[in-house]
C-alpha cells in the first residue's frame, strides 16, 4: 500500500506486460478520504496493443498511515464520460 497520495497508481503488470497503464491522474480531494480520477489504457491481448483511453474514479481511506482502496467507479466509454460532463455542467449552471 502507499503512504502518500502521490504514490497511488493503477499501473498493473502481468508477465512483463503493463496490462493497465496509467496515463494521468488528478487528485480531486485529499485527506483521510481521498478521491482520484485516473486516465488509463488497458492492454488488449488479442490485438497486442493498448485500447482506447478509459477513466476511473477511485476512493481511498488513509488508515494507520497507508492509503487503502475503498471504492471505484469505471467510466465505460468516452460517450459515457461526455454524458457525465454534460449532466454536471447542467447542474452547476
Amino acid at each position: 500500500m502507499s503512504e502518500t497520495i502521490e504514490d497511488l497508481t493503477i499501473d498493473w503488470e502481468e508477465d512483463g506486460i503493463m496490462t493497465c497503464k496509467e496515463l494521468d491522474k488528478i487528485v480531486l480531494t485529499k485527506g483521510a478520504w481521498s478521491t482520484i480520477i485516473y486516465r488509463y489504457q488497458q492492454w488488449d491481448k488479442k490485438k497486442e496493443e493498448y485500447g482506447p483511453d478509459r477513466y476511473t474514479i477511485r476512493r481511498y481511506q488513509k488508515y494507520q498511515g497507508e492509503y487503502k482502496p475503498k471504492s471505484k467507479f469505471n467510466i465505460s466509454s468516452a460517450a459515457q464520460a461526455e454524458k457525465i460532463i454534460e449532466a454536471l455542467q447542467g447542474w452547476l449552471k
